[in-house]
């Protein structure tokens, strides 16, 4: 692996944890949206990472093997939650069914600040990768220069 292509691998990942990170807050900002467009309430979604070129494991093994450099991280898919809707009793909302139900979206806030940490955490780790990286290409063209 060269330095290019871990910058490259690191800036993949800050790009998938920044879209992580998107759909992180659309999850919190509509925790309480109790219609949607498409009607019902609003479904959480959450991202799917992939590697380019294949599984995580296929090319841990390729890499272990062969000295390769394991590919690049992006975002494979955003997946609605299959969670069902929780239902609470208030009987004079405007989307209450006729039993006086309203279904809200199955979003649990500690949790979601919880991968929100998780995903700041990681862009924050990449985005050291990046700047050591930096560090190194700058020192090597120092050590070409003498």
């Amino acid at each position: 692996m060269n330095f290019f292509d871990s910058l490259a691998i690191s800036a993949s990942a800050l790009t998938a944890e920044r879209q992580r990170t998107e759909i992180i807050a659309a999850n919190l900002a509509n925790a309480e949206t109790t219609h949607t467009q498409a009607g019902g309430p609003f479904k959480r979604r959450e991202v799917v990472f992939q590697t380019e070129g294949g599984s995580p494991f296929g090319l841990s093994l390729a890499s272990a093997r062969s000295g390769e450099v394991a590919g690049e991280v992006r975002v494979a898919e955003v997946v609605d939650d299959p969670a069902p809707p929780v239902m609470r009793y208030e009987p004079g909302h405007p989307d209450a069914n006729k039993q006086g139900y309203v279904a809200y979206p199955a979003i649990n806030p500690a949790m979601e600040m919880v991968d929100l940490m998780d995903a700041a955490r990681a862009y924050q780790l990449n985005a050291s990768a990046v700047a050591a990286t930096k560090q190194m290409i700058q020192q090597t063209i120092e050590v070409l220069k003498s």
